[in-house]
């Protein structure tokens, strides 16, 4: 018998005895109440996040701010690669390819007002977690239509067998002596591009 079988083994004897669960209460809120402007509940909250928001297609070039290579998905829509940048493809850049690059553009799979929370799910035009993670810089698209009040709308746009990359602003921690340190788990600076009708603004 494996360390695993066997662990498991002690576990199911251990629980052999137990009640069954009580139910659990299912009345949190899913939805904000009717009438919220969701987008600008969005931007309320990654403005607090210290995220920069811009909004229209127009200012994809403005939020990439000059940066000469930029990290793209390989299905990531002509429209949007706007700017004198070089976009580089994603077709295997290895990690530090991807470290040298000034920013990444990708878009996402959805994003919750409430908490200010960005989601992707490896989907079209967002990439694999590596292209988002590494490159210092995160320029995102969200279109109006992918905006959700509560987690619990925004939960049954995700694919759950992908791997997902939820982003409620640039990475941070306080962990150490309680100082905020920026870029620690992925990109110091992270900028949304809000786009009102489809993603052709």
């Amino acid at each position: 018998m494996s360390a695993r079988d066997e662990i498991l083994e002690r576990m199911r004897r251990a629980l052999a005895d137990a009640s069954a669960a009580p139910p659990v209460p299912r009345e949190y809120r899913r939805s904000l109440d009717p009438g919220t402007d969701v987008v600008a509940t969005l931007v309320d909250r990654l403005v607090d996040y210290k995220a920069n928001v811009h909004y229209g297609v127009e200012a994809i070039a403005a939020a990439l701010d000059g940066a000469a290579r930029v990290a793209v998905p390989a299905d990531l829509p002509a429209a949007w690669r706007l700017g004198p940048a070089e976009f580089a493809e994603d077709r295997g850049l290895t990690t530090a390819e991807l470290d040298g690059m000034d920013a990444v553009l990708t878009g996402c799979a959805a994003a919750v007002a409430v908490s200010g929370t960005i989601m992707l799910d490896a989907g079209a035009a967002q990439g694999r977690r590596a292209l988002t993670l590494v490159p210092d810089h995160h320029v995102v698209v969200v279109r109006r239509d992918q905006i959700w009040g509560h987690l619990a709308e925004a939960l049954p746009r995700l694919d759950p067998a992908a791997p997902q990359t939820w982003i409620s602003g640039p990475s941070a921690t306080s962990d150490i002596e309680l100082q905020r340190v920026e870029g620690v788990h992925g990109p110091r600076r992270l900028d949304v591009v809000i786009l009102d009708r489809q993603g052709l603004d």
